[in-house]
């Protein structure tokens, strides 16, 4: 927010003229959370023209608004998440995101998809069609059907 903006979240309330020597000043009302920790610093006292208690409103805040720097904070979580929690396909992982993690990686819970076993299986690295880069396309699908049907063959 610049500085122009904060201005306007803020009214001085008093529109006397302070004397240096007297104790009377200038009460100004904050219309931003935002402006309350600056306050605190420099004002004894001022007015809150809003409840600082109540939640943010997040369908008010554009997250396209290059002037707005937002930051969302996850502070709680209930109930266990699947793909962390629970036994995954590597591809599935929110440990080590596909997209954006090596292949090679893998956290307790993942699993090969081709082997259905726990991650590596002994073709998670090898040269050609590593298992580790399974991501459930018709390819893969392809070669889990194989290694189950020479699964049940033996």
């Amino acid at each position: 927010m610049g500085e122009n903006d904060a201005e306007k979240n803020l009214v001085v309330c008093s529109e006397e003229e302070e004397e240096e020597d007297s104790p009377i000043r200038a009460i100004v009302c904050l219309k931003c959370k935002d402006d309350i920790k600056r306050f605190e610093k420099t004002e004894d006292c001022f007015i809150l023209d809003f409840d600082p208690s109540q939640s943010l409103d997040f369908s008010k805040i554009s997250l396209h608004d290059n002037d707005a720097a937002v930051d969302v904070s996850v502070l709680a979580q209930l109930g266990p998440v699947a793909c962390r929690d629970y036994p995954h396909s590597r591809h599935l992982c929110l440990e080590f995101p596909f997209t954006t993690k090596p292949h090679e990686s893998y956290c307790e819970m993942c699993y090969c998809y081709v082997c259905d076993s726990a991650a590596p299986c002994k073709y998670w690295t090898q040269p050609l069609s590593p298992h580790c880069d399974a991501d459930g396309s018709s390819y893969w699908k392809g070669q889990r059907n194989a290694m189950r049907l020479v699964a049940k063959a033996n």
